[in-house]
């Protein structure tokens, strides 16, 4: 299938995939272009947050414990685009001590995990975020 940008479903992939690109590349700014004023976003085995300022304060929180690198993307989209799932592999360093969680020596770590998204005009709406935490405080050392 050559995806052209014409079909909804691939708008849906494309904006994930950006979404991730601009991950990878730590351009947060990117990233919250990307979503909507009242975006949902659903912590792993956590809260849910709502709006912009609260990813943003999230990212700062993640971008000051942890050094991450998304691989192997997978991106799947409803026909409508109004659904988007991924699957990645994190490869990832514990830089700096997360509340609740193990103490941080720059442990490094490789995770699977995977994301559901709401998409609704050319934005994400919705972000829920899964991976096995227990495997990674295993890999870590906790």
């Amino acid at each position: 299938m050559k995806i052209d940008g014409t079909r909804r479903q691939d708008r849906a992939i494309e904006l994930v995939l950006a979404y991730y690109a601009a991950f990878n590349r730590g351009d947060r700014e990117a990233m919250l272009a990307l979503l909507a004023d009242d975006v949902v976003h659903d912590l792993n085995q956590g809260a849910r947050e709502t709006g912009k300022e609260a990813f943003a304060a999230f990212m700062r929180r993640m971008d000051a414990s942890y050094r991450e690198q998304l691989h192997d993307i997978v991106v799947m989209a409803t026909q409508d685009g109004d659904r988007a799932a991924a699957e990645y592999v994190v490869h990832g360093e514990y830089l700096r001590d997360d509340e609740g969680l193990p103490p941080a020596r720059g442990q490094k770590y490789v995770l699977p995990g995977g994301a559901f998204f709401d998409i609704r005009d050319d934005r994400i709406a919705r972000v829920s975020n899964y991976y096995n935490l227990q495997d990674w405080i295993a890999q870590v050392g906790g």
